[in-house]
């Protein structure tokens, strides 16, 4: 139990790199500010293939893996004192990672057809990166919901059972409010930023707990 706790705590470490990487990307050589039409997406797709290619690698495929290994670690940590709330829990945080990794192969498959296409005719590509776009959105960049509901009950079990400090648990069930709420009309934009954001602190808190309390335990 220790060693997967410290596994778990290594994992969440992890994530946040990768929420960290990501965004350094996104708002730097991926920032697709000025590309507003959907012509003019495809050609900037095309100009970053490789490392749009990677990038959705990382945070799908890599994300993905490792989210996997912390809901296991979670699970096995809290399930003796909430096992029916982890099992509703874990299955969330499952089906977080499940749709994130076709989300992101959904991208990379998309963003090959469509450039193929542009060549030829740049706007039925646009046409069809729309429909991709909209997909991928759907699955795994449109709203947090899923991810909301796993770092909230996750997050609510802690407090209630006073696993680990409370401000983390008060930091993971504002972080799982905010990624619920990003279902809701008008707050998307607001509520997956807060999600995103917060989860960096949120997965670094996590990962430094875990990773103290499987050595202490180790003693």
């Amino acid at each position: 139990m220790k060693d997967l706790q410290k596994i778990g705590g290594i994992a969440a470490l992890c994530e946040a790199v990768i929420y960290i990487t990501a965004f350094v990307l996104y708002f730097g050589m991926l920032d697709s500010s000025g590309h507003e039409s959907p012509v003019q997406q495809v050609a900037f797709l095309s100009e970053t293939q490789t490392m749009q290619h990677v990038a959705m690698l990382m945070i799908g495929a890599a994300f993905s893996s490792i989210l996997v290994i912390l809901v296991l670690s979670l699970h096995h940590l809290l399930k003796a004192v909430a096992p029916n709330v982890m099992q509703v829990a874990s299955v969330f945080g499952f089906l977080w990672a499940g749709l994130v990794i076709a989300g992101s192969m959904i991208f990379n498959v998309g963003m090959a057809t469509v450039i193929d296409l542009y060549g030829k005719d740049p706007e039925q590509a646009a046409t069809v990166w729309l429909t991709i776009s909209t997909i991928y959105e759907g699955l795994a960049g449109g709203n947090e919901l899923v991810g909301g509901f796993w770092v909230f009950l996750v997050s609510w079990v802690g407090i209630r059972h006073q696993v680990f400090p409370k401000s983390l648990h008060m930091l993971g069930i504002l972080v799982g409010v905010a990624g619920i709420s990003s279902s809701l009309p008008g707050l998307g934009e607001i509520g997956g930023a807060v999600f995103g954001l917060g989860q960096i602190g949120w997965f670094l808190y996590l990962g430094g707990v875990m990773i103290r309390a499987g050595k202490a335990s180790a003693k």
